[in-house]
């Protein structure tokens, strides 16, 4: 059993809300969102696809998951509009716990050390979760963005 049988059931568009936590003034902003999961290369990765806006403007997103047999880790590919620009972020991680797949990268915040990035990814029958925290370079998890989707 692959650890993306989940994902690749949730194969499809979905449409739901997405709820950004601004780290700059810690207002919480709500947008309608929609996403769309696609199997890949024969179910051995699963891309999703997803849009959203922040302050009115539309942003875009896409993560390609997959899962290592042999070495039992998940692999991630993410690019998104808002927080990345022109880079791709590297994650890796583990078996799904409890059905979600969990999946960490990095990214630089120069002068400083690296920051940590984690999503956490819940399929379900009629439910889709994908959740991103924004990971202090001391441990600490703080919710950047919240995204809740149900069948279109």
């Amino acid at each position: 059993m692959s650890a993306l049988e989940g994902l690749i059931a949730c194969a499809g568009t979905w449409q739901g809300t997405s709820t950004l936590e601004d780290p700059h003034n810690g207002i919480a902003e709500e947008s309608a969102s929609s996403a769309t999961v696609t199997p890949v290369l024969d179910g051995r990765f699963v891309r999703i696809d997803y849009a959203w806006s922040y302050g009115g403007k539309p942003q875009e997103g896409s993560l390609l998951l997959g899962w290592q047999k042999k070495t039992e880790t998940a692999t991630g590919h993410w690019i998104d509009s808002f927080h990345n620009g022109d880079k791709v972020m590297a994650c890796s991680g583990t078996a799904p716990v409890d059905g979600t797949l969990s999946v960490r990268g990095a990214y630089a915040a120069p002068p400083g050390p690296d920051w940590g990035w984690r999503i956490d990814v819940t399929p379900g029958e009629e439910t889709l979760r994908i959740v991103h925290y924004n990971v202090w370079p001391e441990g600490k998890e703080e919710l950047a963005v919240d995204s809740t989707y149900t069948r279109a």
